[in-house]
């Protein structure tokens, strides 16, 4: 069955190490007849939740920025790929601030199921990324129907580009989304 595949690029660097794995999971999934998409952050405008919650009752935020539009893709996505660098062992403050921003979508009706992360860092340890992956799941826990699908610790990634060195890392990655056309990660 065709998924919807929406990709989540927080990294505030162009070409980013975690972009290229969004890059690779999105090629994966294309490659398995998917539809795909991503955007990324680093030229988008997008404000900090005031948290007045009024986007409880309108199912909108009164902030007229960027997000409006991103919020309606995830919305309507049936899988979610967030990719961020890993600053300070936790998620990059753009994915925090887009994660704080989505919800109007908590009262909604939303598609997506399946959530991954691909998550870079310069530390060699994979441990570095437990921050994001906590934060993530947080996040996921207030959407009851969607659930964690998988993770790519892209570790030692810390010049640009440094992540194409890691090739099993990009293969990880197109291979999770591969695995979308085969009943896997569902």
């Amino acid at each position: 069955m065709k998924k919807r595949i929406l990709a989540l690029s927080t990294s505030p660097r162009r070409g980013g190490n975690s972009e290229l794995l969004a890059d690779a999971f999105l090629a994966g999934a294309a490659k398995a007849g998917h539809e795909t998409e991503k955007i990324c952050l680093y030229d988008k405008n997008i404000e900090f939740c005031r948290g007045c919650l009024a986007c409880q009752t309108t199912k909108r935020c009164v902030i007229h920025d960027n997000m409006g539009d991103i919020l309606e893709k995830i919305r309507r996505a049936d899988v979610l790929v967030f990719a961020t660098p890993i600053y300070f062992y936790e998620m990059s403050g753009q994915m925090k601030t887009l994660l704080d921003r989505t919800n109007p979508l908590f009262p909604a009706e939303y598609a997506f199921r399946n959530i991954y992360l691909l998550a870079t860092a310069a530390d060699e340890d994979e441990g570095a990324m437990d921050g994001a992956v906590k934060g993530l799941e947080g996040w996921i826990s207030c959407f009851e129907r969607a659930h964690l699908s998988g993770v790519v610790r892209g570790t030692g990634a810390d010049a640009p580009g440094a992540i194409q060195a890691r090739p099993d890392l990009l293969e990880q990655a197109a291979q999770m989304g591969r695995s979308l056309g085969t009943g896997g990660g569902s």
